[in-house]
């Protein structure tokens, strides 16, 4: 097993990390003793790379069909995956901080088509110490059930990654997204990098049972390298890149609280949004029909289009008065029978926030949609970075007034306002899921020292570590797979 390895392409020169991953592969096998078959042929490895992202405008509201703008961080997932005949999945995962986690998943329960997605995310609960690798061999099942994919062998797959943990980085979309793109590439699968990137979203909300929007997904699949990419979530529109001027730079600073999309926090805002979409169509007296499964409606909406960010705030205004501000899950089912997210479920005996999540997205859009304009709209020598500072600041604010602000993602928006612009720091807002993670700064881009030093101080302040985001690389898309055949 120390036969070196010939990658069958160039692999580019913005990703270092890949290059470096792909050399060490041979080694990685003895040291951990991965890749190794009974089988006397071995046969090539596959290797594949994506990002985390930094949400520098957009966030949460994403499911409700709101424009984002994601920054492909530098940080990202490495996959090494070998084909076998052998009926599972074996999954060696390195953690940045050297820790080792193991896996094996037999492929009867990921590669049956006719398996429920609920059976297999239950066959993954079933056991705290497997769940990790839902994300992987979720995959598999994914593409077996949407597309038809015979898996007649499994595979051994090496996942190593400096995506940090629970930061609102989207580690969990790095970790689908390269999987997905050594996958594609092994099996030769015809997949373009949208249907990539909602099939990572399904492995998350289906098997995994974490409601995220898709935009993670895209990011780390399509982003390119020191560029945002704007993305209409309706239900993945790809707007293209948006470039920052050269005298701008955007910085992430880690709160050092733990941040979990699948939290309840983040669920229950999202599911108050949901009703109150579901609401506005009532007042609007769209067409609701109940559907199959409980607690779900389908909305014929021509209007909306099924977004609340399509609602706009004139219209909102007209609206919100007749909105609840709260609702118990059990008086909202009994009166609008349900909404239509898929991802969620209304628990009966828990009070929603309904008033303030509906608002959220719908202003959210409208801020996000002019820091785009501003943008590309504007020579570069003229792009108002106060402005855009400011829009950022808003988000930060709804994302409080929502509940899903924490002391130290707001302490550092703060240290950011306090330096301000005679410091070159524009704005600041927390990112993601929210309650915790990372902050995303805009700032001059010579203004490094003073991000540096604003993490220092919160640190101090804390004592939480707090690591600072720096530096963009290029999606899992922009690379594709890279062929390791025996030299």
């Amino acid at each position: 097993m120390n036969a070196a390895l010939r990658p069958s392409s160039h692999i580019p020169a913005e990703v270092p990390d890949l290059a470096r991953f792909a050399t060490d592969v041979p080694t990685r096998m003895n040291t951990h003793s991965w890749g190794q078959t009974s089988s006397e042929h071995v046969g090539p490895l596959f290797v594949a790379r994506a990002p985390g992202r930094l949400d520098v405008m957009g966030g949460i509201a994403d499911y409700s069909g709101a424009l984002v703008l994601q920054w492909p961080i530098r940080e990202a997932t490495r996959v090494a995956l070998r084909p076998w005949s052998e009926r599972r999945i074996s999954i060696v995962s390195i953690r940045s901080d050297g820790d080792e986690r193991r896996c094996d998943v037999p492929l009867d329960v990921v590669a049956d088509g006719e398996r429920p997605y609920d059976a297999v995310r239950a066959w993954f609960e079933a056991d705290s110490a497997r769940h990790w690798a839902a994300y992987v061999a979720g995959v598999f099942h994914v593409l077996t059930r949407e597309h038809g994919v015979n898996f007649a062998g499994g595979a051994a797959i090496l996942i190593e990654s400096d995506v940090p943990e629970g930061k609102g980085v989207s580690s969990s979309a790095a970790v689908e997204a390269a999987t997905m793109e050594a996958v594609v590439g092994a099996w030769g699968l015809q997949l373009d990098p949208r249907t990539r990137a909602v099939r990572c979203q399904q492995v998350e909300n289906l098997i995994v049972g974490a409601p995220c929007g898709v935009m993670d997904q895209m990011a780390s699949i399509c982003g390119e390298g020191g560029s945002l990419m704007a993305l209409l979530c309706q239900p993945a529109e790809f707007h293209g890149s948006v470039r920052l001027p050269d005298r701008l730079g955007v910085w992430g600073i880690d709160s050092g609280i733990r941040h979990a999309v699948s939290g309840a926090d983040y669920g229950g805002v999202r599911v108050g949004a949901f009703m109150g979409y579901r609401i506005l169509a009532d007042l609007a007296g769209l067409r609701v029909t109940a559907e199959e499964r409980e607690g779900h409606v389908r909305i014929d909406d021509a209007r909306w289009h099924g977004y609340l960010a399509n609602v706009g705030s004139d219209t909102f205004h007209q609206f919100a008065s007749r909105i609840p501000e709260s609702l118990e899950g059990a008086a909202f089912l009994s009166r609008y029978q349900g909404t239509t997210d898929l991802a969620t479920r209304i628990e009966p005996g828990r009070q929603y926030a309904i008033r303030t999540p509906t608002a959220h997205p719908i202003y959210e859009h409208e801020r996000v949609t002019e820091w785009a304009r501003r943008l590309t709209t504007s020579a570069s020598e003229r792009v108002d970075a106060a402005r855009l500072g400011e829009l950022m600041y808003e988000s930060h604010a709804s994302y409080s007034a929502c509940g899903l602000g924490s002391d130290g993602t707001d302490r550092l928006v703060t240290l950011a306002r306090e330096a301000g612009p005679a410091r070159g720091i524009y704005g600041a807002k927390i990112t993601g899921g929210g309650s915790g993670g990372t902050v995303a700064l805009l700032a001059d881009a010579t203004a490094g020292d003073v991000v540096r030093d604003i993490a220092h101080r919160y640190a101090e302040e804390t004592g939480r570590h707090a690591y600072v985001f720096e530096g963009s690389s290029p999606g899992a898309g922009q690379i594709g797979t890279i062929r390791l055949d025996p030299a």
